[in-house]
């Protein structure tokens, strides 16, 4: 389970962000609790490597992206409706898949920065980000585009 009142870096050591990262995290993790109520668990992306699979699957079928840095957390979930993916990276990177399992629904894959990384070489030419201040991540830079393609949602 990700506290995000006591904020910790817990398996994400390896980032050379990792506090940063840890509080990027802990801010997704509020916004889940506050708005769907439901508790932000995190498993080592080695253990969850279908969530990996399929967030990783949409951004090279939709824009021909492939991440660089390692994946280090994952987390999948449906709420509202909507499937949830999120994918935390050893750079600092964290990507979130929101996926309205009604047909038609919106669909959309969000890439936020945490606060004192560089922008991926992979994503620097395609993507602009806008800034935003959070208590518990400071600065998050963050970008995102819109699905277009059916996916599968992954099972858990």
């Amino acid at each position: 389970m990700v506290d995000f009142k006591t904020v910790s870096a817990s398996g994400l050591e390896s980032s050379p962000v990792a506090d940063a990262l840890a509080g990027l995290r802990a801010n997704e993790a509020r916004y889940i609790s506050n708005k769907y109520e439901i508790e932000f668990s995190v498993d080592a992306a080695d253990e969850s490597p279908e969530i990996v699979t399929w967030v990783h699957d949409i951004l090279q079928s939709e824009r021909s992206l492939v991440i660089a840095s390692r994946p280090l957390q994952t987390t999948a979930f449906i709420a509202a409706g909507i499937q949830f993916a999120y994918v935390f990276y050893e750079s600092g990177l964290s990507i979130n898949v929101m996926y309205e399992l009604d047909e038609g629904g919106k669909r959309a894959v969000g890439f936020k920065l945490s606060d004192g990384m560089e922008i991926p070489g992979e994503l620097a030419s395609t993507f602009k980000f806008a800034r935003q201040k959070s208590k518990l991540a400071g600065t998050v830079r963050g970008s995102y585009f819109v699905i277009k393609g059916e996916h599968r949602p992954v099972s858990r």
